[in-house]
């Protein structure tokens, strides 16, 4: 349970709900962790955008690798996302 008021699909407007229609859906739902940045839209989407460019641009590691890298530093930080 979060501490920090979430903004549901339902309740989100403008650059939030462009924001929530982008993400992938789990189970129906936005993810909680995207939607702990719901109260400030503007942060979500440079979030996002930095997410993006850091695991899709080309360079030395590949894709597969970043996302074993995430998911290590993920496991080390005891997060389930």
């Amino acid at each position: 349970m979060s501490w920090i008021k979430l903004i549901s699909e339902d309740e989100a407007t403008g650059l939030l709900k462009q924001l929530y229609d982008k993400r992938p859906r789990y189970g129906g739902k936005v993810a909680s962790i995207v939607k702990a940045h719901s109260l400030f839209p503007e942060a979500l989407d440079t979030s996002m955008k930095l997410y993006e460019a850091t695991m899709y641009v080309k360079g030395e590691t590949d894709r597969r690798l970043r996302e074993l890298i995430a998911t290590y530093v993920s496991f080390i930080n005891k997060c389930h996302y």
